[in-house]
């Protein structure tokens, strides 16, 4: 472990703590966010909330974090297939859910962004996103008496600088986490799997494990999973990022949880339904030099075994997650007078 870090293993319900502001449960992995390198306070938090929801990032005060990540939707958005940003513009892919980012070593669907700490300069800065700069936002934010508050509580001083905004950014974010779904429960023997949930869990282990590992529903890597390309966006994933021909066409491994809330699914979010993915996994898939080994050979699925896949997939949803009000917009910070 990190020196300074405090792992302590709670009596009830086995919840490994690091600080007061984070939990996971201890079937989890060791995060690899450093800790150490940012120190969790409820007042950082709190800070990154109220950027997290604030138009003030963006150039004409119209895009904040949350207009492409609701809360409603896992931190994903379900409007439409890739992202919306300032003066209507329109992107080229999905905007991913936001949840156990603690667990993620890089970012963006091609891995563009190797650390938390820094990710927000990606759409602050990109022209169709939110079209500012970051001095700008400095500026904006220095001038304001909200944040001259916010920061000194989070920071014991007035001083606004961009790690400390990117800091407090990522506090929130890494705050996060989903571990409260059906299938959390039954690891901590509080539930069980119906009969039809477990005959999925069984489909899912040796079909979609590899990628999708267990307990958070990724490995976090980028692979080609055989999506037909897309003529409208032309999109060659990792590989713009490494120019590795053997990138091509890769992507993030999304996690499997919380896909009620965060539909439309894959980079261009082409497939709005489960079932459309599982379609293609079974009869869509296209084969190249790229394409990850474990599609390679064809996935044979039944109705009633797609039915019951769908059924272990739902018990990944984590509906205290998706309608918790810490995670909402902060009226009583905007607001306070109205509270």
């Amino acid at each position: 472990m990190r020196t300074g870090i405090i792992i302590i293993l709670a009596a009830i319900g086995l919840a490994f703590t690091i600080t007061p502001h984070f939990k996971f449960p201890s079937y989890f992995p060791q995060p690899v966010y450093n800790f150490n390198d940012n120190t969790f306070t409820q007042a950082k938090i709190d800070l990154g909330r109220a950027l997290f929801y604030d138009p003030i990032l963006s150039a004409n005060g119209s895009v904040s974090c949350e207009s492409c990540h609701s809360p409603f939707n896992a931190f994903s958005h379900t409007d439409h297939a890739v992202s919306h940003g300032i003066y209507d513009s329109i992107g080229t892919r999905n905007a991913p859910a936001l949840f156990n980012l603690a667990w993620k070593k890089s970012f963006m669907w091609d891995g563009a962004i190797n650390h938390l700490d820094v990710q927000a300069l990606a759409p602050i800065n990109h022209p169709a996103e939110m079209g500012e700069t970051t001095l700008n936002v400095l500026a904006k934010l220095k001038s304001s008496s909200l944040y001259s508050g916010l920061f000194k509580k989070a920071w014991k001083d007035t001083a606004i600088t961009s790690q400390r905004m990117l800091k407090s950014l990522s506090s929130f974010l890494v705050s996060l986490t989903s571990t409260q779904s059906k299938y959390d429960l039954v690891k901590q023997g509080k539930a069980s799997f119906t009969a039809q949930e477990a005959k999925g869990y069984a489909l899912y282990k040796p079909l979609c494990g590899t990628c999708h590992s267990e307990p958070l529903f990724t490995n976090n890597e980028y692979l080609n999973n055989g999506l037909p390309k897309s003529e409208k966006y032309n999109d060659l994933g990792r590989y713009r990022i490494t120019k590795n021909p053997r990138d091509s066409f890769c992507f993030s491994v999304p996690s499997l949880r919380n896909l009620s809330y965060s539909y439309p699914y894959m980079h261009d979010g082409r497939f709005k339904t489960l079932y459309q993915v599982l379609n293609h996994y079974t009869s869509g898939i296209q084969l190249s030099s790229t394409l990850h080994t474990a599609l390679e050979k064809s996935i044979h699925l039944s109705p009633n075994e797609k039915t019951d896949l769908v059924a272990f997939i739902l018990c990944l949803n984590d509906e205290k997650f998706a309608f918790d009000m810490k995670n909402r917009y902060p009226k009583n910070i905007f607001f306070p007078s109205k509270e």
